[in-house]
């Protein structure tokens, strides 16, 4: 930290208790009292008596006490030392004692202005030092435009790569030789000043006060800073002043200060949110999320919490799961997690969806274009979510399926994950009527259900019986659409066996003949699985008539059998048949991959050998 001396001679004063006494010998006769402290001094005042004691009350001088006691020191010439932490001090107090060149040459206004002007303001420690301590002296400090200056200075230092010109290397001490190795005692080590990234600023700037901060800030955003260094300094300040946004995640090594109280944290974040520029991208959606959660439970405004969900919803596709759980902090705690909020946030990014150009594609276009990823990924998210929030016994069913069907049918390539959703909340709601998980099943389109799923949910005692119908009709035309193309498959690759087979060489003729004989096994296997498909439509024609027969008879034999008897009984075993086709064609599939992959390798070497 920078210095300059004035004065020469030695110290002339010693305290006693609340009292300070000039020890040059002479009496003392006039008495400063600033606050509680009084300062027995000489008479330095023109026109005074020399009979009476005079006594001056300076109890609105910048500074106190403290500031008054340099002041005085400079006027009986003792040495002292002008510092980055005392100038704005003297600045101002001589400012109010018009402590002037025509009263004096060197006087402490133009002493200290020089100090000022060509120490402080050109290195950016020593402006963060003097620019701190103006909040004591407001507004003094703001008459005689030092906060203006420093604000300037630090905020010119920020926009400008410290690379360039060396600082802030110099300004922690370190010197460089003209080849730019670091000096020790004017002798080059050899070693490197290492490079500074964009974010140096960011602790230092945060040890100021939240209001001069905020016009730093505001500085630097007229001189051009690009928008996400202005996030990053305001995320590193929200993360060392709000404890909230540390406690459920690890979000960075920022040192914790002294914790606000709630008012003064409610009001800070409310200000960094207005603070922060409203880009795509500038803030994590992680932050985002920590600070949506801080707002809920040092109830921020309804403003500051619909601007986070909004935010929020701009980038839900790069959110997570784990941050995407919200605890409710109402009163009323209907349920655990906030799911209006996560709707909300939602729609706003259904919104911007719809507002950059979404439509409703077919499936081949979601699974293809990289557009829809956002769309696709925020689907998943939202069932993932569900599942989460599915076993929460609150969670009354209207809700889970508004949330559910805001989700656009185009986003979900497959009903995978909302059918666990479902299912999970199935099981955690078990006294839901038949009527109530009818409703709760129209959500999912059993077409896309994978063939895995398909078998879990034929066998799944929750789903209602029309849905259960739905899953085995749909798996068995997954199932003859997958055979279809293996047979057409392995048509294929029958017809192209005797290209160009009078140009073969032995080591060739031994790889097709192999590839043919692999290629019977298969139209074999093929063959057995057309028996096994055949005898399960057979049996899922018979359930079906079963469960027409259910549906008419009114006889006591139906009052004294259940209803599910009969289906579970086929069910499982439409089930277990379906799975050993499944199996066996997920077998064969495997084979003709690699026969084809051989083929083609075949192929291959015959076109190079032409």
């Amino acid at each position: 930290m920078a210095s300059m001396k004035l004065g020469f001679k030695p110290d002339a004063f010693k305290r006693q208790g609340q009292a300070w006494f000039c020890t040059t010998g002479l009496p003392s006769d006039v008495t400063v009292e600033v606050g509680d402290m009084s300062f027995h001094l000489h008479k330095l005042i023109e026109g005074s008596s020399d009979q009476e004691e005079c006594i001056i009350k300076l109890n609105d001088i910048p500074g106190g006490a403290k500031s008054f006691e340099l002041v005085a020191r400079f006027c009986y010439g003792v040495k002292i030392e002008l510092s980055p932490a005392n100038v704005a001090y003297l600045r101002c107090a001589s400012e109010h004692l018009q402590m002037t060149e025509e009263v004096a040459e060197d006087n402490l206004i133009a002493q200290s202005e020089i100090f000022l002007n060509q120490v402080v303001l050109r290195n950016w420690k020593d402006c963060l030092i003097t620019l701190e301590t103006c909040d004591d002296l407001l507004p003094y400090a703001e008459d005689l435009q030092i906060v203006k200056r420093c604000i300037e200075s630090l905020a010119s230092k920020a926009t400008t790569d410290p690379n360039l010109f060396g600082w802030p290397i110099r300004e922690h001490g370190i010197m460089q030789s003209p080849g730019g190795s670091v000096l020790w005692n004017g002798i080059s080590t050899g070693a490197r000043p290492r490079n500074f990234n964009a974010d140096w600023w960011y602790d230092d700037a945060s040890s100021l006060s939240f209001p001069t901060y905020k016009r730093l800030i505001s500085t630097m955003e007229s001189r051009g800073i690009r928008p996400e260094i202005i996030a990053g300094s305001l995320t590193y300040y929200a993360k060392k002043y709000l404890p909230g946004l540390n406690r459920r995640h690890s979000m960075g090594a920022v040192p914790l200060t002294a914790t606000l109280s709630d008012v003064e944290q409610k009001n800070l974040l409310e200000e960094i949110d207005r603070l922060l520029p409203v880009q795509k991208g500038l803030a994590s959606t992680k932050v985002l999320l920590g600070l949506l959660r801080t707002a809920m439970i040092l109830k921020a405004s309804p403003t500051c919490i619909a601007n986070l969900e909004k935010r929020i919803g701009m980038q839900l596709d790069q959110a997570t799961l784990e941050d995407l759980l919200l605890p409710n902090f109402s009163y009323t705690m209907e349920t655990l997690y906030n799911v209006e909020c996560v709707h909300r946030i939602l729609d706003h990014f259904l919104a911007m969806d719809q507002a950059n150009g979404g439509a409703s594609p077919c499936l081949d276009d979601v699974m293809a274009s990289p557009s829809l990823t956002p769309i696709t990924t925020v689907a998943k998210l939202i069932d993932g979510y569900l599942a989460e929030i599915a076993p929460d016994i609150n969670l009354k069913l209207p809700k889970f399926q508004s949330l559910a069907s805001a989700v656009p049918e185009y986003a979900r390539p497959l009903d995978d994950g909302l059918y666990r959703a479902i299912d999970i909340y199935l099981k955690a709601h078990s006294w839901l009527s038949e009527a109530g998980r009818e409703q709760l099943c129209r959500l999912m389109d059993c077409q896309k259900l994978s063939l895995e799923a398909c078998t879990h949910a034929a066998q799944n005692e929750r789903l209602p019986l029309r849905v259960v119908v739905q899953v085995l009709f749909f798996e068995q035309l997954q199932l003859r659409t997958s055979i279809a193309g293996c047979l057409l498959v392995s048509d294929n690759l029958e017809g192209s066996r005797p290209l160009r087979s009078g140009i073969m060489t032995s080591g060739e003729a031994g790889g097709w003949a192999t590839a043919v004989r692999e290629n019977q096994v298969l139209k074999v296997g093929m063959d057995n699985m057309r028996m096994r498909l055949a005898e399960l439509e057979k049996e899922c024609s018979n359930m079906r008539q079963e469960i027409e027969k259910l549906g008419r008879g009114k006889s006591g034999w139906t009052s004294r059998v259940p209803k599910r008897f009969s289906l579970k009984m086929k069910s499982q075993m439409c089930s277990a048949q379906e799975g050993s086709v499944s199996e066996q064609q997920k077998s064969m599939s495997a084979k003709l991959d690699k026969l084809q992959a051989k083929v083609s390798k075949q192929k291959k070497q015959l076109s190079a050998d032409s």
